[in-house]
């Protein structure tokens, strides 16, 4: 099995639209909201989208074959403005290299976080960062309607509602 190249795209398209939107959703958010601890795994939702943006980083750097030398650099990743202004510039990198893309079979031979090496076909790749970013935005988002904000809607149908087919 595989997925077409096209599909590919444009559920990365998806991503980086649902990210720029909780993004924007996050900006609003006072530092106290933004670093409430929720007793989540990334705690509150700055570190939950900085793990997003660490997690894009790393798979891109991993199917170049030349992955970031950390996960997350917590002085570093966990601020606004770096979400803010490099995630975008990290989902158009992601969507060039998509835009090149002939061949989504293709394997990848990459290590994760722990040393072990593993082969994955590259549509396994993006399927796998498009799913992760969707759990974790979702996570973001139940953290804001916690605080008594209305969250964007983030869903794929509202993307293709929002986003006509290109002929």
């Amino acid at each position: 099995m595989s997925v077409p190249v096209e599909t590919l795209r444009t559920h990365l398209h998806y991503a980086a639209w649902a990210s720029a939107r909780i993004v924007d959703a996050a900006g609003r958010l006072s530092s106290e909201e933004l670093t409430r601890d929720f007793k989540s795994a990334d705690k509150h939702v700055l570190g939950t989208l900085a793990h997003v943006y660490a997690a894009d980083r790393v798979w891109l750097g991993r199917i170049h074959g030349a992955p970031p030398p950390v996960f997350i650099d917590p002085d570093r990743d966990v601020r606004l403005e770096v979400i803010q202004h490099e995630w975008p510039a990290l989902l158009d990198a992601w969507q060039a290299w998509a835009g090149a893309l002939d061949d989504a079979t293709t394997p990848c031979t990459y290590r994760d976080l722990q040393g072990r090496t593993h082969t994955t076909p590259l549509w396994q790749i993006v399927l796998h960062v498009v799913n992760h970013g969707t759990h974790h935005r979702g996570q973001a988002a139940a953290m804001m309607r916690a605080m008594g904000h209305v969250p964007p809607p983030l869903d794929l149908i509202r993307y293709y509602r929002e986003t006509p087919a290109k002929p």
